[in-house]
């Protein structure tokens, strides 16, 4: 049985990087309905964006644990996280290690860019995970081995693909 969609979609920081990146920041329009950044991911990425994307503020309640989150993540991963939280069903982009583990502990809906990329081939807006992962890596984004290998596994391809 295929999940819900989602209410709202947050992603993180790196997710709009390297989506930007590789001239691909359509897809999240395409594959999502509502997306939504807190204030953080706005100031991270540093330039405009497209109108599609609302910047939300943290609720009352969502501030205290963005600020305890802080401790450990970065502001954008911390955000992104409290403004997933005050949100039920919303889905969070994250790809940093730790701030998965904590978002996944919060039973908050959960993928990463990998994620994004895999579903946008499965809906025809991509025709090689692997030409996109090798132009995100390009500029600046990472992935182990590992998260490469399987998601090449998951989309039937290899690196010949590119």
């Amino acid at each position: 049985m295929t999940p819900a969609a989602p209410d709202l979609v947050v992603p993180d920081t790196s997710c709009l990087i390297a989506l930007t990146g590789i001239g691909r920041l359509d897809i999240l329009q395409s594959l999502y309905t509502s997306l939504a950044v807190p204030r953080a991911v706005l100031r991270e990425f540093g330039d405009a964006l497209p109108e599609w994307i609302v910047t939300e503020d943290l609720s009352g309640a969502a501030r205290p644990l963005a600020n305890a989150l802080s401790s450990t993540l970065g502001p954008g991963e911390s955000e992104a996280i409290a403004l997933a939280a005050q949100r039920p069903g919303a889905l969070v982009v994250l790809d940093d290690r730790r701030a998965r583990r904590v978002a996944r502990d919060m039973g908050l809906r959960l993928t990463g860019t990998v994620g994004v990329l895999l579903r946008a081939k499965r809906e025809g807006l991509v025709a090689s995970v692997s030409r996109a992962l090798a132009q995100a890596e390009d500029v600046g984004f990472r992935v182990s081995t590992a998260l490469h290998d399987e998601a090449l596994r998951l989309a039937a391809e290899s690196d010949e693909d590119r």
